[in-house]
């Protein structure tokens, strides 16, 4: 095997240690926190999220709330929540939407798994709820306005669906009447419209708000750098991030209340809370300027999120109206999409894209709409393989025909060796002037596999974050693309019904799957389209090499190695094909047959 061929080689081994070495040693920096902008508030009971402040105007100091009070389990009245996909209810008490389930999606693929529960009440363990209320400006005290523990009254009767919006009441005995409808779509957005009559003899002011808060730290939390959970919100176009383990850094003493992330809003945006497949976001309407803040009590236990806005003045025998959206479920990319289309800005955003976004975005809409058409996410990644070999064929034409050529250079390469003896730089000159001459480019080989790392990680945060590849089946016992090979000699490869070793244990690194070793196999078959290098040390980094790699991938999403043992193939394929067209036909059974008679002759020696 020439040196650019081992060169070659070694740059697949090389790029694969990159990728690894990279993402660990230099996982991405986190995007900006919110600007920092405190909001002054009193500590709140044990029970439920504090009550934002309301502010004459955005930017300016707000008074501050007072503290909720503890409240037991939650016994109060309750409107169901009963649509083709979401169920659960909102309680009377605060009006929080607090029990949420998606029907769609089950826990596990077991089929008794119980289907995943989204948001839960107060007094469950990790509750998770969404609350809309008013904050008092001017004029009103906090026993004037609903609050997290304020008794709404239900006046429009029957469950919450798709036709059927659900009315609440509740009056502050001073001639306010404050009402709330809660209506929601075919998916996963409700709309939360917040109105105040007035009655009184006097002018008031006060804030519209929306909160979600969560109490702990989720179940399940990956707490993997290439995935983020936590705050996410959109302000004017810029994306901020929040992880659940940076926000208790920003805490301050409980007597100088809780600290908070706050940022200005001028038009457009959006916060919440993120999960691996799961999201609640608040969102103003388009247009409408908002305080967006991010918080957490650190003696609570909290982590909320904000969204106030701006302070309205209603006059004697005036009413005004506000209304928010509230995304509560799975972060579905076509749903999420079409509510970017309908004006939620860069909503797609709240999918982690990661830095390679210009690779990701692209690739997974191609993954989407193959799967649309075949029916088959496994299949839709070979069809994508197919794809991306397609684009990047003009560079390997180019980089296969110079190989080629290196092939009919190589006895000339040999005299220029022995002309040049130990003198390297007569022997490079010379080498270069043969490359200038027979117009090859030894570097040319080099390309198309340089551009599959960027390709290849992307592919990777692909399958790794996005809801689609959730347990999406391709074939036998390949039911879940985004996990790792569940077969094993243990189960006869998927015969037996029993279930591999964990791909984390011990047992699981050897008794591998039967991906991983189709995918060691065609990296194999792939190296012996040249034969092996004449060096034993590179010899035997190049016999190891497919193996190792079949070991290290053995834990990888299955989906992966169904697109890389794709890779393999069609390069294979390609690679012969090219060289064939330009006169050099590889000797793979005599290669083959080469490597065993080498390791038969070594252990000869050794003994």
């Amino acid at each position: 095997m020439d040196e650019q061929n081992r060169n070659l080689l070694l740059a697949t081994a090389l790029s694969f240690a990159v990728i690894l070495v990279w993402f660990i040693m230099f996982p991405p920096p986190e995007p900006d926190a919110l600007p920092e902008n405190p909001v002054v508030e009193q500590s709140a009971g044990d029970g439920v999220a504090t009550t934002p402040s309301a502010a004459p105007a955005l930017g300016s100091d707000a008074p501050a709330a007072a503290p909720s009070e503890t409240t037991e389990a939650d016994n109060s009245p309750r409107v169901n929540i009963d649509t083709a996909r979401l169920e659960g209810s909102i309680s009377t008490l605060g009006g929080r939407i607090d029990t949420l389930r998606l029907k769609d999606y089950k826990e596990t693929l077991d089929e008794t798994s119980e289907i995943v529960t989204l948001l839960s009440p107060v007094g469950t363990p990790n509750a998770y709820y969404a609350l809309h209320g008013w904050a008092p400006g001017q004029g009103l005290g906090l026993e004037d306005v609903p609050g997290p523990n304020t008794q709404w009254s239900i006046v429009s009767n029957g469950a919450l669906t798709e036709d059927s919006p659900v009315r609440l009441e509740w009056q502050n005995g001073s001639g306010l009447t404050f009402s709330k409808e809660i209506a929601i779509d075919e998916d996963y957005l409700f709309t939360v419209t917040q109105s105040v009559q007035n009655t009184s003899s006097s002018t008031v002011t006060l804030a519209p708000y929306g909160i979600v808060a969560r109490h702990g730290e989720p179940q399940g939390l990956k707490n993997f750098f290439i995935l983020h959970e936590g705050v996410v919100g959109m302000a004017d176009g810029e994306l901020a991030e929040i992880d659940y383990s940076d926000m208790p850094d920003f805490a301050m003493d409980v007597r100088e209340g809780a600290p908070a992330e706050v940022t200005q809003v001028e038009a457009n945006g959006w916060i919440g809370f993120t999960d691996h497949y799961w999201m609640t976001t608040l969102v103003p309407a388009p247009g409408t300027p908002f305080k967006a803040v991010a918080k957490y009590d650190p003696r609570r236990d909290i982590y909320q999120t904000e969204a106030v806005l701006p302070t309205v003045t209603l006059e004697t025998g005036g009413t005004v109206q506000s209304q928010t959206q509230l995304f509560a479920g799975a972060k579905e990319w076509e749903t999420i999409r079409s509510y970017q289309t309908d004006g939620i800005d860069r909503f797609l955003d709240a999918i982690d894209w990661g830095w390679f976004f210009f690779l990701t975005k692209p690739i997974f809409a191609v993954l989407h709409y193959l799967n649309a058409w075949i029916g088959n996410m496994g299949w839709a990644i070979i069809g994508l393989t197919l794809l991306i070999k397609a684009l990047l064929l003009p560079l390997a034409y180019k980089s296969y025909v110079s190989m080629a050529k290196m092939k009919e250079l190589q006895p000339e390469m040999e005299k220029i060796k022995e002309r040049a003896g130990a003198d390297r730089q007569k022997l490079q000159q010379e080498m270069v002037a043969l490359y200038k001459k027979e117009k090859v480019n030894p570097a040319s080989g080099c390309l198309p596999i340089l551009l599959q790392i960027p390709i290849f990680f992307s592919l990777y945060k692909v399958i790794f974050v996005t809801l689609e590849l959730r347990h999406a089946p391709w074939l036998g016992p390949f039911n879940d693309l985004s996990a790792p090979d569940p077969t094993s000699i243990i189960n006869l490869y998927g015969l037996l019904p029993n279930a591999a070793p964990d791909p984390n244990s011990i047992m699981g690194l050897i008794f591998i799957g039967i991906l991983p070793l189709l995918l060691g196999v065609s990296m194999w078959l792939q190296q012996k389209l040249n034969p092996a290098p004449t060096d034993p040390t590179q010899q035997m980094i190049f016999a190891w090499l497919p193996w190792i790699f079949m070991f290290m991938l053995g834990g990888f999403a299955s989906g992966l190695v169904i697109y890389w043992i794709a890779n393999n193939v069609i390069t294979f394929t390609q690679q012969y094909l090219i060289m064939r067209s330009q006169g050099f036909k590889p000797d793979i059974m005599g290669n083959i047959r080469s490597g065993f008679k080498k390791r038969a002759a070594g252990s000869e020696d050794k003994k």
